[in-house]
């Protein structure tokens, strides 16, 4: 992937698991977040941006020039480093997507909002104030909000950039007990700067530097016995 004539990316090839948590480590710059965002082509939206190669997606190429984008972003839900709940309500923030997607039925979207808000571990703290604005809620709870917008147009995979990296620890250990309860129907993929919280997470990990993935493999692996010298370094601290 080049932005302009800077090439961000080279040469990655990797396969993500069904239903695991695979987190994207490196040092900042390293083309963590720049990876993911060609997962749903979120890069589209910049001008000098170009990808070469396929990224496949049930077997079909995401890239390709048939391919359907707004349908490639609802598989493929992507949560940001900053919570960005619209102002809105916390039902309207949840039920926007079903709704752009053509869902009217005012049944079936109280019913989207209720599983998605219990999803996101959000429903016990604001089932009595749906419609108070999303803008109320704490940070850790705008960031489940904008987990539980992503879901409630059933994605098959949620991509996460550093969720955690505005919150606080209570706040993050929530997202990360989240993490692991969504991976039982959705494959998430996490980048954070954070190694502790991969460690804690994710079920494979990948090591990427200088647009390269230099690593990847289960985390056990890479965290106790890794294969490559710029893994150690970076795992032990020596840089990054």
């Amino acid at each position: 992937m080049w932005y302009g004539e800077n090439q961000a990316l080279f040469d990655v090839n990797v396969k993500f698991q069904k239903n695991k948590v695979t987190a994207l480590i490196g040092p900042s710059g390293c083309g963590k977040s720049t990876l993911i965002r060609c997962l749903n082509r979120m890069n589209d939206i910049i001008d000098v941006c170009r990808v070469e190669g396929e990224i496949l997606f049930n077997g079909r190429d995401i890239n390709r020039k048939d391919a359907d984008v707004v349908l490639v972003r609802k598989k493929i839900g992507m949560v940001f480093q900053k919570p960005n709940p619209f102002p809105k309500s916390i039902y309207e923030n949840v039920a926007y997507g079903p709704k752009i997607h053509g869902e009217r039925n005012k049944k079936v979207l109280d019913k989207i909002v209720e599983k998605s808000l219990k999803d996101s571990a959000l429903w016990s703290e604001v089932s009595d104030r749906l419609h108070d604005s999303a803008l109320g809620l704490s940070g850790g709870q705008q960031q489940r909000l904008c987990i539980a917008r992503a879901i409630a147009v059933e994605p098959e995979v949620i991509l996460m950039d550093e969720p955690c990296s505005a919150l606080d620890p209570i706040s993050t250990s929530k997202i990360e007990d989240l993490i692991n309860e969504l991976k039982k129907e959705y494959t998430v993929i996490i980048v954070t700067h954070n190694m502790q919280q991969a460690a804690r997470v994710s079920d494979y990990t990948g090591f990427m530097y200088l647009g390269k993935l230099i690593e990847f493999g289960k985390t056990k692996q890479i965290f106790e016995n890794p294969h490559d010298k710029l893994t150690e370094n970076y795992i032990t601290g020596r840089f990054g």
